[in-house]
C-alpha cells in the first residue's frame, strides 16, 4: 500500500493564484516528480466547479488522485479557522501556505499530520498594507498552527528568528529554501528580441520588483537614481504602476527622475519574466523587510547582477552573491546611487557579479525543496 503525502493545491485555481500560487504549483510538481518508492502525492481542493478540477489534474498529471472537500474555498476558509471541520480527512497533509485543516491529533497514535508553510510576518509587522480580514485570518490561523501543527515550514533561517519573537514553535520549524519558478528560462534569441519589443524593453535598463509601499524599496530606488551623477538609465518595475493613489510616474517625477525612463510590468508569463530579468544590467533588490527573497534566486538563475539591501533574508539568501548596500534611514538612497553607478560604470564588476549569481543559483532548486519536504514527514 503506498504512503500518501496530501497537499492542499487549493491556491493554484484562487481568482488571484499570486507568488503563493507558484510556489504551490512548482514544490506539488517536484514532490510528484521526486516521491520515494512506495510513495504518492493526493490533492486537496475546496469545492470547485469541473472546469477547475480538470485544470489542476492537467497542471499535476502525475497526481495520484484529487480530493475535492464538500465547502466552497469561502466557507472551507472561514470553516478551517474556527476548527469547525474534520474535512478532508487524515493522512500526511502539507499545505503551501497557513490555509490548512488545524485540528486536535496525536500522530503517534494516527498518524495524521498536518505541516503548514509561513512565507513572510507581514500581517504581524506590516498589517496596514493588508485587509484587515486577512490579517485576523492570518494571526487566528497561526495561532491555531502553533497548537495543533506538527511542524510549519519558512523559506529561511532569518524568518525563522522572526517567527521565534511571535510564536513559540520550539523544534518545529523547518527551513526548506525556495527555488525559481517553472519555466523561468530565457528563449532563443529570436523568440527573446520578439518578446522584449512586445514587452517594450529598452536596449539597457536596471529591473526592480515591488509596489511603491515604502518597505519594498522602489521609492528609495527611485531617490537614489534621481541623485546627481548617476548614470540615466531606465528602469522596469516588476509591479503594478499604482499603490493607491501614488502612480509610478509622479514618484518618479517627485525624486528627479525623468518618468519616460520608468515603466511597470506585470509577468505573468515566465518566459516574458526570464527575457525581462535577463536583459537587465543588473536587477536592484533594495526591500527593507524579510520575505523568502525568491526575487534574488531567480535574478541568480539567469546570472543577472544583483545589487541588495542587508535585510536579513537578503543576506542570507545572497551569500556575498551581490552587491550588498547598508539599509537604514540615513543615507540609504545615497549609498544605492553608488551601488548602481557602480555597477552601470564598472563592466568588470558586472561580469564579476554575474558570474557569483550564476554560482549562487546552483544552491536552489525544487528537487532539494521536495526531497527535504518528504524527509520532513518521514522524520515526523
Amino acid at each position: 500500500m503506498a504512503t500518501t503525502l496530501r497537499m492542499v493545491v487549493d491556491q493554484v485555481i484562487a481568482p488571484v493564484p499570486g507568488p503563493l500560487g507558484v510556489y504551490t504549483q512548482a514544490l506539488t510538481t517536484a514532490l510528484i516528480a521526486n516521491a520515494p518508492a512506495g510513495c504518492e502525492v493526493e490533492g486537496i481542493v475546496s469545492s470547485s466547479s469541473v472546469a477547475e478540477i480538470e485544470q489542476v489534474e492537467a497542471m499535476f498529471p502525475g497526481m495520484a488522485r484529487l480530493y475535492k472537500t464538500s465547502l466552497a474555498r469561502r466557507e472551507l476558509t472561514a470553516a478551517w479557522q474556527l476548527g469547525l471541520t474534520t474535512s478532508p480527512g487524515g493522512g500526511m497533509i502539507h499545505a503551501p501556505g497557513l490555509f490548512a485543516p488545524l485540528r486536535r491529533h496525536d500522530r503517534t497514535v494516527s498518524g495524521d499530520q498536518v505541516v503548514v508553510t509561513l512565507h513572510d510576518l507581514a500581517p504581524w509587522r506590516h498589517p496596514e498594507a493588508l485587509t484587515p480580514s486577512y490579517v485576523a485570518w492570518a494571526k487566528a490561523i497561526l495561532k491555531r498552527a502553533r497548537r495543533h501543527a506538527d511542524a510549519i515550514v519558512v523559506p529561511t533561517h532569518a524568518l525563522a528568528e522572526r517567527l521565534a519573537e511571535i510564536a513559540d514553535f520550539g523544534d518545529r520549524v523547518r527551513v526548506i529554501g525556495t527555488a525559481p519558478r517553472p519555466g523561468l528560462v530565457r528563449p532563443a534569441a529570436l523568440e527573446a528580441s520578439l518578446r522584449a519589443t512586445r514587452l517594450g524593453l529598452p536596449s539597457e535598463y536596471l529591473v526592480t520588483g515591488g509596489t511603491l509601499e515604502p518597505r519594498a524599496g522602489v521609492v528609495d530606488l527611485l531617490e537614489a537614481l534621481g541623485r546627481p551623477g548617476v548614470p540615466a538609465v531606465p528602469l522596469v518595475v516588476l509591479g503594478p504602476a499604482t499603490w493607491g493613489e501614488v502612480h509610478l510616474a509622479n514618484v518618479a517625477a517627485e525624486a528627479g527622475v525623468d518618468p519616460r525612463l520608468v515603466r511597470a510590468i506585470e509577468c505573468d508569463d515566465p518566459a516574458d519574466l526570464a527575457v525581462v530579468l535577463s536583459g537587465a544590467i543588473a536587477a536592484v533588490a533594495p526591500g527593507h523587510d524579510d520575505g523568502a527573497a525568491t526575487g534574488l534566486i531567480e535574478a541568480f538563475s539567469l546570472g543577472v547582477p544583483v545589487i541588495h539591501s542587508t535585510t536579513p533574508t537578503h543576506l542570507e539568501v545572497a551569500a556575498e552573491s551581490g552587491l550588498a548596500v547598508t539599509i537604514g534611514s540615513g543615507g540609504y538612497a545615497d549609498r544605492l546611487a553608488a551601488a548602481v553607478t557602480s555597477v552601470v560604470e564598472q563592466p568588470a564588476l558586472a561580469e564579476r557579479l554575474s558570474i557569483t549569481s550564476s554560482d549562487r543559483a546552483r544552491a536552489f532548486s525544487w528537487r532539494d525543496s521536495a526531497e527535504r519536504v518528504w524527509q520532513l514527514h518521514a522524520d515526523l
